[in-house]
């Protein structure tokens, strides 16, 4: 008799608590081997397709494509053919699932089947219990059958997301019942007790008007329609919900200051053709931007750092992650260069080219989006001349690098026509002083309008 495995979405790293199903892989029915992958997700960071720890027949699937599933939530389930036999374990799996353990033994409610076990529209929460019920007057508000969680023992709650909305709004979790797999809390189901606990709110608001008794029929004045809000609802999730959560993060924790100096970076770009007509890859200017930062930074350590609140220390790294903001189709992604300081402007124009085409793509690992100790931000692609970036969290600075135009400038004691660009560099003041973060920059500045100054250093 074959062993039914169930086959749960994995934590795929970096404290991601979901992912969005894209497209499946496999369909009732398939047989799959080891390690195939079976789904294609995307978190929040990048799409991943993710591999099966367990070979045989797949028996069901769990959620349609569109769907957001919280991590530890089934994907499927495998029929594997060796009766009552342990199935192979794979050695080649991600974070936070493995295959040598037997699928755990507990009643589960599949998705796409309510409370009653009547089949509901996939990718939705289940149908509230109280929406079946008939209320005994219309002022009533509904009150639902749902049992609460029990006082005592853990609170299903997988995503830390859900606990800090949970928190943040007063909501208890204890007296909320999940509408997800074996009764899991979702933040569907904590943003459904919001809105409740708001209409109940407004409702006690409201004033009782008692109908007017009078001999004649009353003329009732068609009551005004209430007023739809204006504009079109676009949710927060995937990569836009990420930054939107780590914006604000960096807003809320981060003193950030912001310095800026305009430099002439003619001689700058006359290096780089220089360097370019000799033969050989072709250098970029982002690479040439990138080794001026990694020198800067040996200079000036304070910013390489990032600071550990809750040990209340300034933590100063002896490695340099460069990271660069890069625009998609997806939205802003910051993908990270390791070991930026030991790479040379030949090996950091192939990896910023790698890193972008991947963006692009889509196919970024989510270890090649974290990790980063400092961010270059070349907005001057945009077409802008300066900017106050915000910091990326938990990094301690970012250097903003505008467009370079011609512009007049004096040079050598005479008005001239030069090529101008704007740098600014975001700080986070609890790292270091002005003095620091504006030697930093003045250094970065001399290199753009003097790159001898660099070699120097090197």
């Amino acid at each position: 008799m074959a062993q039914v495995l169930e086959f749960k979405l994995p934590d795929l790293g970096e404290g991601l608590t979901e992912a969005e199903i894209v497209r499946w892989l496999v369909k009732v029915g398939d047989v799959v081997a080891v390690d195939q992958p079976v789904v294609e997700v995307e978190t929040a960071k990048a799409m991943v397709e993710v591999p099966c720890p367990y070979g045989g027949v797949v028996t069901a699937r769990f959620g349609e494509e569109g769907t957001e599933l919280p991590v530890g939530a089934p994907l499927l389930t495998v029929a594997v053919g060796a009766p009552a036999a342990e199935p192979e374990g794979s050695g080649n799996v991600l974070v936070g699932y493995g295959t040598q353990a037997p699928a755990a033994r507990r009643r589960r409610v599949r998705a796409g089947t309510a409370a009653d076990g009547q089949p509901r529209r996939p990718g939705t929460a289940a149908a509230a219990p109280h929406a079946r019920v008939t209320a005994p007057a219309p002022a009533s508000p509904p009150v639902p059958l749902s049992t609460p969680a029990p006082a005592e023992g853990p609170v299903p709650v997988i995503s830390p997301l859900v606990r800090k909305l949970a928190r943040d709004n007063g909501v208890d979790l204890r007296q909320l019942a999940g509408s997800g797999p074996d009764g899991l809390i979702l933040r569907a189901d904590v943003e459904n007790a919001l809105r409740s606990a708001g209409e109940r709110t407004r409702a006690a608001r409201e004033p009782v008007v008692a109908a007017p008794v009078a001999a004649e029929p009353a003329v009732r004045t068609p009551a005004a329609a209430p007023r739809a809000e204006a504009g079109v609802r676009i949710p927060l999730k995937g990569v836009r919900g990420a930054v939107a959560d780590k914006l604000s993060r960096s807003r809320r924790e981060i003193p950030d200051a912001t310095c800026w100096v305009d430099a002439d970076a003619t001689e700058l770009m006359r290096a780089r053709t220089a360097m370019n007509a000799a033969g050989g890859p072709k250098i970029s200017l982002l690479a040439l931007l990138a080794r001026i930062c990694t020198a800067a930074l040996a200079r000036f350590p304070e910013l390489n750092s990032f600071v550990d609140t809750e040990a209340r220390e300034v933590v100063r790294l002896d490695h340099v992650h460069l990271g660069f903001a890069a625009q998609t189709e997806r939205g802003l992604v910051v993908p990270v260069v390791r070991d930026a300081h030991a790479r040379d402007a030949e090996s950091l124009t192939a990896e910023f080219a790698r890193l972008t085409e991947a963006a692009r793509a889509g196919t970024l690992t989510p270890g090649e989006l974290t990790g980063g100790t400092f961010t270059l931000n070349n907005y001057g692609v945009f077409g802008v001349d300066g900017s106050t970036p915000i910091i990326n969290h938990p990094e301690a600075a970012m250097l903003g690098v505008g467009r370079i135009v011609p512009k007049p400038w004096v040079h050598e004691g005479e008005l001239a026509v030069r090529q101008v660009v704007q740098l600014s560099l975001t700080f986070d003041h609890r790292v270091c002083d002005g003095g620091t973060a504006g030697g930093f920059l003045r250094y970065v500045a001399d290199c753009v309008e003097q790159p001898a100054v660099l070699l120097r250093t090197l």
